[in-house]
């Protein structure tokens, strides 16, 4: 829209302006034809006799005799200057021979044009502060020595012109303006007429996108055709690749809790042996919940970050009511995961339980996003994380000695769910608490779902 009317507003000025100059050029060019054509015609009534100018008292063309008619008309003399016995024909002294009757009570300027013999010149002159355009030619009566060299003026006040190119140029920027609102409306149509089909495919990318619809069903141009069908098609091979892993998740999961359940129930297990494959079960466990609910969420339905935390909040309150903490929670409004809700009730749980662990008396949680990222933070005021440490904690069966309690893989998995949604995970400490402070950023024009 905004290089359609950009073209609009600079094509349709120019070519205003070009249509006004070319106007005036041709009416300019009439006016001198015109006031060469009333030189002709005083020129075939002039005579001269014993070198005196004789005029008729009256001239064919009527505004000549009507005083102050706006047309005049004068006719001056020439002298020559001689030099070394050669006559030289320019002027070098001017003397009004004749006026026209209409040239009474106006005051000529001295200043007037003055063409070499056999050449004439059109140009502006005022007369008594109004413009006034002249037409001058010089010629001479006779030849040699008994030439007697004159140059005629014809003046025309420039009033009547200048209300004709005013006038035109009134017009031809009325209809531009009409001109250019008439454009912009059947731009804006023809363009929102082209464009519905891009419309169209972004509501139903956002359908998709949201869960309401599994494809493309929308007729399209062919200019769009080829996008579509391929879109469809990636559409269709990203559903069945999250139903193979899906599948191939559940079947692994139920394959591995069977031979679990087996040897767990061996009597003569020693108790740690017993306490780590009650992990691995736990893990096992974890990833069917996973391929259960892996694909029934749609790519990128926001899920309410408030709700989750409201639930993992309440039930850590209850889990450490001995510890009388003070948890902080402070989330912007519709503030969205993009992503599994399971995947963020484990990511939530994991960081909110290690704090609850780590934490003296309390814990700040916050949570802020914007078009383009998610931030969640959750510190504690324990006794933090040393820097060598920040790194090994993040390995499977890696604790930090801030935790009483747990077997290291709370924050591997974390680290794995944060980065299947390429999210970053970092760890600091907290300028405000003097605790652990772990830092969530999600940028929203990356997150997919692994």
């Amino acid at each position: 829209m905004l290089s359609a009317m950009f073209m609009v507003m600079v094509m349709l000025p120019i070519i205003g302006i070009t249509l006004s100059n070319a106007f005036n050029e041709q009416l300019q060019s009439a006016l001198e034809n015109e006031l060469r054509a009333y030189s002709f015609s005083i020129f075939s009534v002039a005579e001269v006799e014993n070198n005196q100018l004789l005029m008729p008292d009256l001239l064919l063309e009527n505004q000549f005799n009507v005083i102050q008619s706006g047309l005049y008309a004068e006719i001056t003399t020439i002298k020559p200057v001689f030099a070394e016995n050669q006559v030289i024909q320019y002027p070098v002294d001017l003397s009004t021979l004749w006026q026209s009757t209409s040239l009474m009570g106006v005051d000529l300027t001295k200043d007037l044009p003055s063409p070499k013999i056999g050449e004439s010149l059109f140009t502006e002159v005022m007369i008594e502060n109004q413009p006034h355009m002249v037409y001058s030619i010089s010629v001479s009566f006779g030849e040699s020595e008994g030439s007697f060299p004159v140059t005629l003026h014809i003046f025309k006040d420039e009033a009547e012109f200048l209300a004709i190119t005013n006038g035109f140029k009134q017009q031809l920027w009325i209809w531009l303006v009409l001109l250019i609102v008439v454009f912009i409306i059947a731009q804006f149509i023809w363009l929102k007429w082209t464009l519905k089909p891009l419309n169209t495919l972004t509501t139903e990318l956002e359908n998709v996108e949201q869960g309401k619809q599994n494809s493309l069903v929308k007729t399209y141009p062919i200019e769009l055709e080829q996008v579509t069908t391929q879109l469809n098609t990636l559409l269709s091979t990203e559903q069945s690749q999250r139903k193979r892993y899906r599948n191939a998740l559940s079947d692994l999961a139920h394959s591995l809790k069977t031979p679990l359940a087996v040897i767990q129930s061996q009597p003569a297990l020693a108790q740690d042996t017993k306490e780590q494959i009650t992990n691995i079960s736990n893990m096992v466990e974890h990833q069917l919940k996973r391929a259960q609910s892996a694909g029934e969420s749609s790519w990128h339905l926001g899920v309410s970050i408030e709700e989750t935390a409201n639930k993992l909040v309440n039930t850590l309150n209850k889990i450490y009511r001995d510890k009388q903490l003070k948890l902080s929670v402070n989330i912007q409004e519709k503030a969205l995961f993009k992503g599994d809700e399971a995947d963020l009730m484990e990511i939530l749980g994991n960081l909110l339980d290690n704090a609850c662990k780590a934490a003296k008396s309390e814990i700040d949680f916050s949570v802020s996003f914007n078009a383009d990222s998610l931030r969640i933070a959750i510190a504690d005021d324990g006794q933090g994380i040393e820097e060598s440490q920040r790194k090994t904690i993040l390995e499977r069966g890696t604790r930090a000695d801030t935790y009483e309690k747990g077997h290291g893989i709370g924050l591997a998995i974390v680290r794995d769910l944060v980065s299947s949604y390429n999210g970053e995970l970092t760890i600091k400490n907290s300028s405000s608490l003097g605790g652990a402070l772990f830092v969530l950023t999600f940028n929203l024009g990356k997150i997919k779902i692994v």
